[in-house]
């Protein structure tokens, strides 16, 4: 792992990547998480919490822990604590923290990382092709009461997500996203939001052929499906150190999970969803009719 791999991974990623680092060189040192601990005048359970990527540390307590482990080579340190640094610095949607709850924070963290982001929506157009009018429509549902200064905000986040899409260090990431024809035909926003909605899909499954956006379209006649449940987001790193990641959205809350059954698991139902979706050129002839009829 060099530091260049890492330097796009935002905070929450680094945390992970440096504390996976950290428990692997105090263990083949053979040193106790207490005693590493109090090394740095911390308790077992900040040590607990530094190793899982939970928090972050000072540059100079991580500097006194590879002492204690012993490493000395200095282009080791340096990537470890050029590593330190990035944990420790300000998320991209800082100026924003007042409008991202806390459950949302690991996946917009993540999602900053990923190489391949996999999404299944039923209900909506996922958030990474959302338009401003058709973002702005989606978020007035969940917040009512939002003034029209609040709701702006809301869509510059959400818009500012998107910006991964286009990044040229180290490269965008692969979006794998299918759609159930339900979240094509529910006109948020009505007519003229739904039809900039979906020619906008239709503009970036066109583009993007060969490259790094797939779109499909789940279409009603196939009935009931693996995924039928509900919306499913998968992210895979390029970084070894970095697990699979899933994360599942509800209406005010959302689960995540890095556990290898359930990421295996939702892996496989997003395989069966890509299966039994329509494929690429078919699903962009649907939105075209779907656009037509809207």
């Amino acid at each position: 792992m060099g530091a260049a791999g890492c330097q796009h991974a935002g905070p929450t990623a680094a945390r992970i990547l440096l504390g996976a680092q950290l428990r692997r060189l105090r263990e083949e040192a053979g040193v106790s998480r207490e005693d590493a601990a109090g090394s740095i005048r911390a308790s077992a359970s900040k040590m607990s919490r530094l190793e899982l990527g939970r928090t972050g540390s000072k540059t100079r307590d991580i500097g006194d822990l590879l002492t204690l482990y012993g490493l000395s080579g200095e282009a080791e340190r340096a990537t470890l604590l050029a590593l330190a640094e990035e944990a420790n610095g300000a998320a991209w949607w800082h100026a924003y923290g007042d409008l991202v709850p806390a459950w949302y924070e690991p996946c917009l963290g993540l999602e900053q990382a990923a190489s391949l982001i996999r999404t299944y929506e039923v209900q909506f157009v996922p958030g990474l092709l959302q338009t401003p009018g058709y973002a702005r429509a989606v978020i007035r549902l969940s917040h009512e009461t939002a003034s029209g200064a609040e709701l702006d905000r809301r869509v510059s986040l959400r818009m500012e997500r998107q910006q991964i899409l286009r990044q040229a260090q180290p490269g965008p990431p692969r979006l794998w996203a299918v759609l159930d024809e339900a979240a094509l035909r529910r006109p948020v926003g009505g007519a003229a939001t739904m039809r900039a909605q979906i020619q906008h899909l239709i503009d970036v499954a066109e583009t993007a052929e060969g490259g790094h956006v797939t779109i499909q379209v789940m279409p009603f006649r196939l009935g009931g499906h693996a995924a039928a449940g509900g919306p499913v987001t998968f992210l895979r790193f390029a970084q070894d150190e970095l697990p699979d990641f899933v994360y599942l959205e509800q209406l005010d809350s959302a689960l995540s999970t890095t556990r290898p059954a359930d990421t295996v698991h939702y892996w496989s139902v997003l395989n069966r969803l890509a299966t039994e979706a329509e494929p690429p050129a078919s699903s962009r002839e649907m939105l075209r009719r779907i656009l037509a009829e809207t």
